[in-house]
């Protein structure tokens, strides 16, 4: 067999997350189904990690083991999976991979993106792909809490849990909330402000938290004191200021 790494691009308004679900409305499943048909046989395939319901991405990574036989090229496999896979899902490269290679264990951080518009009246086109934030909005408050992020910190009010484990045995070792976060910045031009972060890995909906924490600030509707308690003092409430799916994208994995 020979292992193939694909870059992947979504749009994920019509889709339940990356990960394969029941009824077939993961991206994972979309993207099974499409090398399963052009392979007349099923090829399981292995992602960079999970996006949840409304994220999109830009460069997701997955892996599979091409079936013996096959022998099909790199740009074969993209023409050949995009002919069958609906429009909101496309396949952006195809390369050969070591044997070992694996999509999730390999990956050395993540970049994502946050997009939010200014717009007092909501262009169309933005809708699923921005968060509307109208009225003031401090930009040098919103940079200081950004900029707090950065370093090795429990995010554990940050974060959310999946359910399992119970939230009390997942705080229970700070191994489990604690990420390192490389850079967080953010750009404003016009009614656009990008906020942008890379870090060795991100907890679930952690950037979304992030970020509807540091806007609840730059709102003036909490200090920056609250926004670094929640950096410093891991032990307390949840943080319940998430920013809006939509706005959000998986830019491109490390390794």
């Amino acid at each position: 067999m020979s292992r193939r790494r694909l870059t992947i691009a979504y749009d994920g308004t019509p889709w339940q997350g990356w990960q394969g679900q029941p009824n077939g409305l993961g991206v994972q499943n979309q993207i099974e189904d499409a090398l399963g048909k052009v392979a007349k046989q099923p090829i399981i395939l292995h992602g960079a990690g999970r996006t949840d319901t409304g994220v999109h991405a830009l460069g997701m990574v997955a892996h599979f083991d091409e079936p013996e036989g096959l022998e099909i090229a790199n740009d074969g496999w993209v023409r050949a999976l995009n002919s069958v896979l609906a429009t909101s899902i496309r396949v952006l490269a195809c390369e050969e991979a070591a044997g070992d290679f694996h999509a999730r264990f390999d990956a050395a951080g993540k970049v994502y993106r946050y997009r939010i518009v200014r717009d007092d009246i909501m262009p169309p086109l933005e809708v699923n792909r921005a968060w509307q934030v109208y009225g003031p909005l401090d930009m040098e408050v919103l940079q200081k809490c950004l900029t707090s992020v950065c370093g090795t910190h429990n995010f554990a009010r940050l974060s959310a849990n999946r359910g399992f484990p119970g939230e009390a045995e997942l705080r229970a070792d700070p191994k489990n909330t604690t990420r390192t976060i490389y850079r967080a910045e953010m750009v404003s031009s016009g009614n656009e402000v990008v906020i942008e972060l890379e870090g060795e890995g991100f907890l679930y909906k952690m950037v979304r938290l992030i970020v509807g924490a540091a806007v609840h600030v730059a709102r003036g509707r909490a200090d920056l004191a609250w926004f670094t308690s929640l950096l410093n003092e891991p032990a307390g409430p949840k943080n319940n200021q998430c920013a809006p799916a939509g706005g959000l994208y998986l830019v491109r994995v490390i390794y």
